[in-house]
């Protein structure tokens, strides 16, 4: 079933997001499409995130975090915050933390910096509820989202 379930979701096109966010050994990051608003009022936001990620004991525990949603072009990044075992702060990223230390991605059009509101375990995830603080954003003229297993775009 599990099999099954996730042939049938890559018909689900979502946008890529990275999240960022910073712990006791620095920055963290990971591309997630996983991402959706929960409520105008109050504002919320939720990203989903496996228990068994590389970010996720930072994440379990950090009072703040990034959503950063990407454009087309950026699928380089996308893949660079995927990959284990990288430097995914090193110097081909652009990036520079906020006044709280949270990691910006400077390139990335959109970015929602918010404050953890709940953390909610469902199966092997975790819906990490974030209350937006402060929204920055560009016009995206083409979004980058994930459909079929592979990257692509809408305009």
């Amino acid at each position: 079933m599990k099999e099954r379930l996730r042939d049938a979701l890559k018909h689900h096109a979502q946008a890529v997001t990275i999240v960022t966010a910073t712990g006791p050994e620095g920055p963290v990051g990971t591309t997630m499409s996983s991402f959706t608003s929960v409520s105008f009022e109050p504002p919320l936001v939720v990203v989903w995130i496996g228990e068994g990620a590389s970010v996720w004991p930072v994440l379990r525990t950090a009072p703040l975090f990034a959503v950063h949603l990407l454009e087309a072009a950026q699928t380089g990044l996308a893949d660079l915050f995927a990959t284990k075992g990288v430097d995914r702060f090193g110097p081909e990223t652009r990036w520079q933390e906020d006044e709280d230390g949270v990691p910006w991605l400077l390139d990335a059009p959109v970015r929602l910096r918010c404050r953890t509101a709940r953390r909610i375990a469902v199966g092997d995830h975790v819906a990490l509820v974030g209350e937006p603080l402060d929204i920055t954003h560009s016009d995206i003229a083409t979004p980058l989202v994930r459909h079929q297993g592979r990257y692509t775009s809408v305009a």
